[in-house]
């Protein structure tokens, strides 16, 4: 089964997808307005502990949401890394929530409520959009005051399961037992404090909450894929590319795409930190291949113009490293074809390859002696473009990454 997030775009046509997120924005705001949400009075309520029905919705929402993408990662059907996460910057996410904590409290709403509120007339809303669309002018005229601060604390695609170090399953029946601990005790607020008669809810909200429970405990049995099953998945399009040798780009091609100003190459030297020392590429990242998995997350948020090359002193772990990222959705990742024993072969001048290339090695293994670790202090690690004339046969082909999509509170 493939994976996928759906291609509405590609499916569709770019216009005709607008009709979908348009119904979706329609069915989202008339779904929160006939919950009452377009109120003040009851999205404030919640502050005083009466009536906690946003607390109950969000987390419900949250709940929901989180069971249904990691069930289908869990079969197959979706791939986590191909949902959006949004970046963690901690310091500024703490300020921030703190001042729409305020504003809610404040306003009794929060934006997304307030367009739903706005949209039916009620003045209250009109008053808290003008008041956001103010804020959201305001704050374009002055982050540059406290732009280091803003981009301070980043975290990156940071998540539970990085938080705890420990696997998706326990994190899903976590939140999932802690969502319904805070039904347990909303309900007990709305009951003593704000006199509500807890009957008109309904008893099927039992039989809801022992659902959760169970799909959030097959999400823990069968567990997340995990890399070799992601190759699995993919190895029948992916693995003719390595038999076509389609994914091995030459030194010339990756010199000359160093040098293009609208390509960013980050090159990922997978080999030994000895054989690294002894000699690598300029501005090469030495990064162990028993660590590429855990790196993968990082490459994941790189530009959409970043060329992620993996070089070995061969092609043998390069190409493993590939398999580790492609099954992990990284984009435009490329092999340096044959490894830096090769790019050595193209870039040093003749005396230095007569004088140190070795007659006999093994596979993989850096043909070449160097009497000192030198690293990319050799005239071969940074050659120039112009010097060389190389012909080869282009394989580099950049694919277009999804851009982010906005998120918020509803």
């Amino acid at each position: 089964m493939t994976p996928f997030p759906l291609p509405l775009g590609e499916l569709l046509g770019h216009w005709p997808s607008y009709i979908v997120y348009l119904v979706i924005g329609f069915a989202f705001g008339y779904v929160l307005e006939i919950s009452g949400f377009g109120k003040s009075t009851k999205l404030a309520a919640q502050f005083y502990f009466k009536e906690l029905t946003v607390l109950k919705v969000m987390f419900t929402a949250i709940v929901v949401g989180m069971l249904g993408v990691f069930l289908s990662t869990a079969l197959g059907v979706l791939d986590y890394n191909l949902v959006w996460v949004n970046p963690t910057y901690l310091w500024p996410g703490i300020v921030g929530g703190l001042i729409m904590g305020v504003g809610f409290i404040v306003g009794g709403f929060c934006p997304g409520t307030s367009l739903v509120s706005a949209a039916t007339g009620k003045l209250d809303g009109i008053f808290f959009v003008l008041g956001v669309f103010f804020g959201i002018f305001l704050f374009g005229e002055t982050v540059g005051l406290f732009e280091d601060f803003w981009n301070s604390s980043f975290m990156g695609r940071f998540t539970l399961m990085e938080l705890f170090n420990t696997s998706t399953g326990v994190i899903v029946i976590g939140v999932t037992i802690m969502a319904l601990a805070a039904f347990f005790f909303a309900e007990q607020a709305e009951k003593f404090i704000g006199g509500m008669n807890l009957a008109q809810f309904g008893r099927w909200r039992y039989g809801a909450a022992v659902a959760l429970v169970l799909v959030a405990a097959v999400v823990l049995t069968i567990g997340q894929p995990t890399n070799a099953d992601k190759w699995e998945a993919i190895a029948a399009t992916q693995q003719p590319r390595i038999d076509t040798r389609a994914i091995y780009a030459s030194p010339g091609e990756i010199l000359d795409l160093m040098e293009d100003p609208r390509l960013i190459v980050e090159l990922i030297d997978v080999r030994s930190e000895t054989d690294f020392n002894l000699f690598h590429i300029q501005d090469a990242t030495h990064l162990p291949l028993a660590d590429v998995l855990d790196y993968a997350s990082e490459l994941q948020a790189r530009p959409a113009n970043m060329l992620i090359v993996v070089l070995s002193n061969d092609e043998a772990a390069a190409t493993e490293a590939w398999r580790i990222l492609v099954a992990e959705s990284v984009p435009n990742v490329y092999v340096l074809e044959g490894g830096v024993n090769q790019w050595l072969d193209t870039f040093s001048d003749e005396t230095f390859r007569t004088a140190h290339k070795l007659a006999a090695r093994e596979p993989d293994q850096l043909g070449y002696r160097f009497e000192a670790a030198l690293g990319a202090r050799y005239p071969a690690a940074d050659p120039n473009p112009d010097v060389f004339e190389l012909e080869y046969t282009s394989v580099v082909e950049l694919q277009i990454k999804r851009g982010p999509s906005s998120g918020g509170c509803g």
